[in-house]
């Protein structure tokens, strides 16, 4: 089990608890909720977004679709889906698709969905496909202070 360097150091500099959870690999957040046995409305997932001055990450829940026309609304920007090659090289400790819901530790722009604001207790991609992050809700809304929270998905 791992996680990316640049999450592990965020993670202690907010001082933060978690713990690690191994899990089969998988390649889509649903699929991972379900091998993990965990709900996925709690499964925080991140989908990196581009603009012309830089980049947008959207965490939502595992369950959820987001909702690019919300996000544009919030920030004020056209948005468009990142390639494979920017969001590898923004999040270069990790595996490709396996983006850590916390754009802070990658200096990256953060919107939230408020879905997620309430929940008692949070897992994230911890960078690897096979190892996810679970924090406790008052933790996970710490790691988000920065972020902006919205209503920037729904339920599919």
């Amino acid at each position: 089990m791992s996680i990316g360097r640049k999450l592990k150091e965020y993670l202690s500099d907010a001082r933060v608890e978690y713990d690690l959870v191994e899990h089969p690999r998988t390649e889509c957040s649903s699929r991972t909720a379900q091998v993990a046995h965990i709900p996925g409305d709690r499964l925080a997932k991140g989908v990196v977004l581009h603009h012309d001055d830089g980049y947008v990450l959207a965490v939502v829940p595992s369950t959820h679709r987001v909702e690019v026309g919300s996000i544009e609304r919030t920030f004020g920007c056209t948005l468009d889906l990142a390639s494979e090659p920017e969001i590898a090289d923004l999040f270069d400790d990790c595996r490709l698709g396996a983006v850590p819901a916390t754009g802070a530790a990658y200096e990256v722009a953060t919107v939230v969905d408020d879905s997620l604001a309430e929940q008692p207790e949070i897992w994230f991609e911890g960078g690897d496909h096979r190892t996810l992050v679970h924090v406790s809700g008052d933790g996970f809304r710490r790691l988000m202070a920065e972020a902006q929270q919205a209503h920037i998905s729904h339920h599919v």
